[in-house]
C-alpha cells in the first residue's frame, strides 16, 4: 500500500482527468479511482491514486496535501489497508 495515496475532501464534480493532471507533477501515475456511491453513481468525495513508486507517493503527499482543487482543500495521506468488515448488510426498509 506504500504506493497508494488517499485523497479526501474532493469536490463532487472532480474528475479522474483533473486528479491525474494534478498528481502528474509528483511522478508517474499507475491508477486513479474516484469512489462512487453504488446506488447513485455520484462521487463520495474521496479517491485513491496509485503512484509507480513509494518515493513518488510520499512526494505527492508532502507536495499536494492542503492544495486547493475545485474550491476544496484536499486532504492527502497514505492509503490504509482495507480492513475486513464482514458481509455488507442492507438496512433499508422498504
Amino acid at each position: 500500500m506504500a504506493n497508494k495515496v488517499y485523497v479526501g475532501n474532493l469536490s463532487y464534480e472532480t474528475t479522474d482527468d483533473e486528479l491525474r493532471e494534478l498528481f502528474k507533477e509528483c511522478g508517474t501515475i499507475a491508477s486513479v479511482k474516484i469512489i462512487t456511491d453504488a446506488y447513485t453513481g455520484k462521487s463520495r468525495g474521496f479517491a485513491f491514486i496509485e503512484m509507480e513508486t513509494s518515493k513518488e507517493a510520499k512526494n505527492a503527499i508532502s507536495t499536494l496535501n492542503g492544495r486547493e482543487l475545485n474550491g476544496k482543500v484536499l486532504r492527502i495521506d497514505e492509503a490504509r489497508e482495507n480492513r475486513n468488515r464482514g458481509p455488507r448488510q442492507n438496512y433499508r426498509s422498504y
